[in-house]
């Protein structure tokens, strides 16, 4: 019976990235051990611990050498380098496979946390896999006396549920429908198809590597598909035979990098109403249901099914997860606090993986079982035909015929034989065509400009050269032209540019309509080209210019990161990091707030799928434009605080101004589902046949229906409602990045219950008063004028959102269409019943958010959920529900006891007050009829009231002024000249403007003026009163 295995599971911790020094990341990951621990950024208590077989330190404490290697920076110093991480793994996979056991090495991580390097490695820094194959060809070439091997490699990429042999002719692009997945009784799934190489050294290997590596790029860029969502699997076969002992041993080396592990950051209000990515996550999605169940099954629990079938990816590593195979996982992390979701969504799939069991068995080749059956058949047969001559016996026909099935036999075991040597021959005169191409490409790159492609993936960047020889040289993709360059994807016309190389300068032209952009910067003429300068053709086919090998001196090209091609463009679109933290931290530019920075990496991870969504649309002719920006940039809530921002992509239909805001992973969603659509108009027009019809429009990844859409939101201070003084304003609606929508006019009235408005003597000084009260208030939401949103399209309306305290219910006025300056004249009376503490705060601390939507033509308008809203009799809306939600009895009672409990407060209050009067009153009559002016408290405390209602007085008239002057400030704001105004108009604008701060610095003026003077008289009133003269 075979033994259970357990994955093995190892963490590796690689340092920041360029981006994340830059942004003064923080690393929240500590290892002790082989225990790993993640911080919270957002909270320094929470803590989470895990523990694995391996927990590999890469962050810090390492130098590069003189090799290029990095490693330890002093001896014992606990950095994991590429040898040490292979110690640990690969040197277990290879005793392994070498022993007849079947292997898999899975990477996981999301993209860019070092999980390519791992695997691949990077210059002299070698990963696991080359370095497994080279230790492979080592070890077989030891103790040859008795053992023949044969290596066979395979190299496949999954995309989108496709299956591309990366080592297959003609593979370079990902159209086709892919090789298809089979299942043997015995063997279990295989890929039907897929080429098996065979290899006699570590060089071919490298070589076929390379190959794949370059097929992969092709088809990205073809289909600009993201190749951080592909899985990409080698193979490794090895059969030994062992003459001696007549046994063969047969394993299987999996080597899998899988796809980015990313999170999507979403709100979560809202799911698209399309499958989500079509098959894009569904091999990921599978193995981590794979995975759990699996784990599950560990754990004694019962698992009546595990989804093996459900994906391309889970089918072929079934031996690999619960079967027959020995398997390692090495899950790579990212160290930076804008990570911590993504890290920490890795380390919990890391932690069920480790609980997983299988059962490997050293395994037995086929072919080598037919050989021994048939060598045994021609033992018997030699054997019968001896027999037949000694005995003399049987006819000649009967010996013809056993000879003829011997011979058959030998035939047999004779090609079974050779076909390893036949097929490595035909491997190696493809090896050999592959190194004089690689060998004239780099006598090119000694002599000639070029442009070297930059991908995503650091693992496809630098793949593709495209040389740039004397004269000119035509780049699309035509191939018609001796002088042709050609290149594949999105927005790439059949002449894109032309490329000039005269007198050892080099310069780029475009042609009409054609998207050519130069350092961030689009270029519609001739553009002289410069070493290290970066292009971007089409919608995002990014490359890397470099030049001539005298200018070369030598630089580190790898800073020109795919990163660095989208910081650029963005910076160039004014979007750049350090002014955004700027803009948000004044005086602190380089201390980058985390989700700062998680919104403008986002950004340029988004951008160019934005400028790929536009040109498929052009291309389709959807006449929709995708727009990137960022929600919640310039919002707050109630009590001023930043809301967390968020990417978002608004989407508009050019022809009837129809706009939709769909979220960052809605967005990624339907562009998987529009490159899907586009792939098959693609297919059809390469295929020679007509365009598949349009899909119907509610499987259109282009359309929508139509939603309420957040424009902007104002804020109304409560504070004046803690002292029940009325207010009246016009507030400015912001859009959520910091644009005016609109101007509010609003009011704030205390009332009475019936909705009668208080008088000045109403007012409070102290709003402590209020408590154990009730109190009612009316919000009135007079007029919207100049919205912006009925500027662009009149064929729209708006509503106004809001929700006050505990009321968990979002009130909205009535819908008002197709007017800029819109009449709302909506009134709405709200009652605490009991005021407490806490309510208090909340007026004093929080404002009234008030949320502009709008509305289209077919767009459902947003009703108030009146039914269950909890009003009083005169039908005002209680806020307050906490305290009315229990009835009955038992109710009642605690009322009473909280009424008279602060009864008892008050009157213990109003003693501890007469004992302190009566103590003075003790003392006064104990003094001489010439006392100072202390001893007069009585006459003091009882001006006290009249002096304060005075005050009130004083202070309401002030705060009506200020009112007229907040007015006149906002007119002020909204001054502003025609964008066609000629110098005469400037002139009688600027003379305007005058005349308007005048008004407004003579109005402000009168009111502190009037203010001082009506303090100064109630001062001097109450001096008066009390005989008191200074």
């Amino acid at each position: 019976m075979p033994g259970k295995d357990c994955v093995k599971v190892a963490v590796r911790l690689r340092p920041f990235n360029k981006r994340e020094r830059d942004a003064g990341s923080r690393c929240i990951i500590t290892m002790s051990s082989n225990v790993t621990t993640i911080q919270d950024p957002r909270n320094q208590q929470a803590r989470r611990t895990f523990t694995f077989d391996h927990a590999y330190w890469s962050h810090s404490g390492f130098i590069r050498n003189k090799d290029g290697l990095f490693v330890p920076e002093e001896q014992g110093s606990r950095y994991a380098d590429q040898s040490h991480v292979f110690q640990d793994l690969g040197e277990g996979i290879l005793e392994n496979a070498l022993q007849g056991y079947n292997a898999t090495l899975l990477a996981y991580g999301q993209t860019g946390s070092g999980k390519s390097y791992s695997m691949v490695g990077y210059g002299p820094n070698k990963g696991l896999v080359p370095t497994l194959c080279e230790r492979l060809f080592q070890a077989l070439k030891i103790n040859q006396e008795g053992r023949q091997c044969q290596i066979f490699f395979s190299m496949l990429e999954i995309y989108n549920e496709q299956v591309i042999d990366l080592l297959s002719r003609g593979a370079g692009t990902r159209s086709g429908g892919g090789l298809k997945v089979r299942e043997d009784l015995q063997w279990g799934f295989y890929v039907e198809g897929l080429r098996r190489v065979p290899c006699d050294s570590a060089a071919l290997v490298a070589q076929l590597m390379e190959q794949g590596t370059r097929t992969r790029t092709t088809a990205a860029t073809h289909m600009n598909a993201n190749s951080s969502r592909s899985h990409m699997l080698i193979i490794v076969q090895l059969k030994q035979i062992f003459s001696k002992e007549n046994i063969t041993k047969q394993s299987n080396i999996n080597l899998v990098d899988l796809a980015g592990s990313e999170r999507q950051r979403s709100s979560g209000s809202e799911a698209d109403r399309l499958k989500e990515g079509t098959a894009i996550n569904l091999s990921l999605t599978t193995l981590g249901n794979v995975i759990s169940s699996l784990a599950d099954v560990t754990l004694g629990k019962r698992v009546v099914h595990i989804p093996y079938r459900d994906s391309v990816l889970t089918k072929l590593l079934q031996s690999a997860l619960g079967g027959n195979s020995r398997t390692v996982m090495i899950a790579t992390l990212s160290p930076a606090d804008i990570c911590y979701e993504e890290s920490l969504s890795t380390l919990r799939y890391a932690d069920r993986a480790k609980r997983i069991q299988n059962r490997a068995v050293v395994n037995e080749s086929p072919t080598e079982r037919l050989i021994k059956e048939l060598k045994a058949e021609n033992a018997k047969l030699l054997t019968r035909l001896s027999r037949l001559g000694q005995e003399g016996r049987g006819t000649e026909d009967e010996s013809k015929e056993l000879r003829r099935i011997l011979t058959h036999n030998e035939l047999q075991i004779r090609a079974i034989q050779t076909m390893w040597e036949q097929h490595l021959q035909e491997a190696l005169k493809d090896w050999e065509q592959q190194y004089a191409t690689i060998t004239q490409e780099r006598r090119m790159m000694q002599t000639h400009p070029y442009i070297l492609n930059i991908n995503e993936d650091p693992q496809l960047s630098g793949v593709v050269k495209l040389f740039i020889q004397e004269g000119e040289w035509d780049i699309g993709l035509s191939d018609n032209s001796p002088r042709a360059i050609t290149i594949k994807g999105l927005g790439i016309q059949e002449k894109h540019a032309v490329f000039t190389n005269q007198e050892r300068r080099v310069a780029i032209t475009p042609e009409a309509g054609a998207k050519v952009i130069v350092n961030g910067v689009p270029v519609s003429h001739r553009t002289e080209l410069q070493h290290v300068d970066r292009l971007i053709l089409g919608s995002n086919s990014t490359y890397l210019f470099v030049g001539f090998p005298s200018e070369r001196s030598g630089e580190d090209w790898s800073r020109y990161d795919y990163d660095y091609f989208q910081s650029e463009l963005a910076a160039a679109e004014g979007f750049h990091i350090h002014s955004l933290c700027e803009e948000h931290n004044p005086g602190k530019r380089d201390q980058a707030d985390p989700s700062l920075l998680a919104v403008f990496y986002d950004y340029i991870k988004v951008m160019p799928m934005v400028a790929e969504a536009n040109q498929m649309s052009q291309e389709l002719r959807k006449g929709v434009q995708f727009k990137l920006e960022i929600k919640n940039l310039a919002m707050s809530d109630s009590k001023g605080h930043d809301l967390q921002k968020e990417v978002a992509v608004r989407v508009t239909a050019l022809e009837n101004k129809q706009v939709w805001v769909w979220s960052k992973a809605k967005f990624i969603n339907r562009k998987f589902l529009m490159e899907e659509l586009y792939q098959q108009q693609v297919v059809e027009a390469e295929g020679g046949g007509r365009s598949p019809p349009p899909p119907p429009r509610d499987r259109d990844p282009f359309w929508d229906p139509l939603e309420p859409l957040h424009l902007g939101s104002a804020h109304l201070w409560l504070q004046s409602l803690a002292f029940r003084i009325p207010l009246e304003e016009q507030v400015e609606v912001l859009g959520p990045e910091g644009t005016e929508e609109a101007i509010l006019q609003t009011q704030l009235i205390p009332c009475s219950p019936a909705g009668l408005p208080l008088g000045e003597e109403d007012i409070l000084i102290d709003p402590t008063e209020l408590l154990g009260r009730r109190l009612d208030f009316q919000l009135v939401l007079e007029q919207c004028c100049g919205l912006r949103w009925l500027r662009e399209a009149r064929d729209r309306g708006v509503q106004i959102g809001f929700r006050v305290y505990d009321n968990p219910r979002t009130l909205y006025t009535p819908a008002v269409w197709h007017s800029v300056n819109t009449e709302l004249n909506h009134r709405v009376q709200f009652t605490v019943t009991r005021t407490t503490q806490e309510f208090l705060s909340y007026l004093q601390t929080n404002a009234l958010v008030l949320e502009l939507w709008g509305l289209q033509a077919g767009c459902a308008e947003m009703t108030s959920d009146l039914q269950s809203v909890k009003t009083t009799p005169e039908g005002s809306v209680i806020i307050d529900e906490a305290n009315i939600t229990e009835t009955g009895p038992a109710s009642e009672l605690s009322s009473s006891l909280q009424a008279l409990q602060q009864e008892l407060d008050q009157l213990r209050k109003a003693n501890a007050a007469l004992r302190k009067e009566n103590s003075a009153l003790r003392d006064q009559l104990n003094t001489p009829a010439t006392a100072t002016r202390e001893g007069e408290p009585v006459r003091q405390s009882s001006l006290r009231p009249s002096c304060d209602a005075e005050f009130a007085r004083a202070l309401k008239v002030f705060y009506h002024s200020m009112t007229s002057v907040r007015g006149q400030l906002q007119r002020l704001r909204r001054h502003k000249p025609s964008e066609e105004a000629d110098l005469s108009s400037l002139r009688l604008f600027v003379e305007e403007q005058g005349r308007l701060l005048r008004d407004f610095g003579e109005q402000l003026e009168q009111s502190v003026t009037a203010l001082k003077q009506d303090v100064a008289a109630i001062v001097r009133r109450k001096r008066e009163r009390s005989g008191i003269w200074s």
